[in-house]
């Protein structure tokens, strides 16, 4: 084992060496999207903090949600924290692989460069909304009696900049239609779907996804409808992205140029037979003219 050990240890560092430096040049080429796709994420939190300061408690809507699933409680409200942490967790370890991994399947940058402008559009709609119309949060600490229901007007901007973090993160009101933890919960699911390799694994996404859907309603952080329209809205703006927005650019690591994101495999497959159909027909016009 230590043999073992001492041999594969260089090439491990060798990989990550040459990986990092590959990183490095995108990074440098990509940084103003990527810096760009972080401050959205600020601005995005500071309109989720600003929304609370109009936050009126009342009594709970009716909802489907949770007539059919029971409460989890005060108590067990860190479950489905827990589901999403291990989904983000996740998909940013995924994300990182090609530094350790043998195969090169995806660039890093290039992933997150996309994951931003899908999680900037989707959260970009969800402001829209939840600012346009306040509901009651159904969360525990929104409801009336609660504290931490209302707050007061902010004593200085630096209080609005700061977010109150991070009870102004963790204890949030009024950002409701659409539920932000789906959205992220959406996007990480569906680029692995794009972008991954293991059949499995996308099917435990998926349901995985689902079962934190659950969880969010039965942990009343958000009623039902704030997840089926941050199912279809976040489908729908990755679709309208994709079209619009071209596959990342291929780079040129000498003689052949190899695509650094993947191709679906349904577009490698339909790719396959317009290379095939167009060297036929090249070989029949070649066998025609002799």
């Amino acid at each position: 084992m230590p043999v073992y050990v001492d041999r594969e240890a260089p090439k491990l560092w060798r990989r990550i060496y040459s990986e990092a430096t590959l990183e490095a040049s995108l990074l440098a080429e990509k940084w103003k999207l990527v810096l760009a796709g972080l401050a959205f994420q600020y601005i995005h939190g500071l309109a989720a903090h600003g929304v609370h300061y109009l936050h009126r408690p009342g009594p709970t809507l009716q909802d489907a949600g949770f007539f059919i699933l029971p409460a989890l409680g005060k108590d067990k409200a860190f479950v489905s924290e827990t589901v999403f942490v291990t989904i983000f967790g996740s998909f940013v370890l995924w994300t990182f692989h090609p530094f350790v991994s043998h195969t090169k399947k995806i660039c890093t940058v290039l992933i997150w460069c996309r994951v931003f402008v899908y999680l900037a559009a989707s959260q970009s709609l969800r402001i829209i909304t939840f600012f346009a119309t306040q509901l009651p949060g159904p969360n525990y600490h929104c409801r009336e009696g609660s504290k931490l229901a209302k707050i007061p007007p902010p004593k200085n901007v630096l209080e609005v900049l700061l977010i109150n973090f991070p009870d102004g993160v963790i204890y949030g009101c009024g950002d409701l239609i659409f539920s932000s933890h789906t959205i992220f919960t959406l996007v990480f699911v569906r680029t692995y779907q794009r972008y991954g390799t293991r059949r499995w694994i996308k099917h435990l996404a998926w349901l995985m996804a689902v079962i934190q859907s659950l969880l969010i309603i039965a942990s009343r952080k958000h009623y039902t409808v704030d997840i089926v329209v941050a199912w279809y809205t976040v489908n729908l703006v990755m679709f309208y992205v994709d079209s619009k927005l071209p596959e990342m650019a291929e780079r040129s690591t000498g003689p052949s140029q190899t695509p650094l994101l993947p191709l679906s495999t349904k577009d490698g497959k339909n790719k396959s037979k317009e290379d095939d159909q167009r060297l036929l027909n090249e070989t029949n016009v070649a066998a025609d003219e002799h």
